[in-house]
């Protein structure tokens, strides 16, 4: 249906050929487009979590003495996730003086405005 006017006659054919249209368009869309599946969290030991973080392995058990550390234990066996030590890592950034300044100054600028 390549026609540039549509008059009245035609236009149940122009609406016809246009919903084919958009369910093409659709199922293309549906095929390129599926939903990725979840991705699956191994749990690692502490050796990996040890290379992840750059402890030793000591220092990785004093962490999670202290609760410090995101990990689970099943038994005597201690299982990390490694997002969740990524995570933990960021937990822990510096604000760098520039951040420290502009946090000064909003806070400033609550109080006295």
């Amino acid at each position: 249906m390549e026609q540039t006017e549509i008059s009245f006659e035609n236009l149940p054919k122009a609406v016809a050929f246009l919903s084919d249209q958009i369910a093409e368009i659709k199922q293309i869309v549906k095929s390129q487009h599926s939903a990725p599946e979840p991705e699956k969290r191994i749990p690692i030991d502490i050796e990996a979590a040890s290379r992840i973080i750059g402890k030793a392995k000591p220092t990785i058990y004093t962490l999670v003495r202290e609760r410090k550390i995101p990990c689970y234990k099943n038994g005597k066996k201690l299982y990390f996730f490694e997002d969740e030590l990524m995570a933990w890592i960021s937990s822990g950034k510096r604000k760098t003086i520039l951040e420290i300044e502009e946090d000064a100054e909003k806070s400033y600028r609550r109080k006295h405005l």
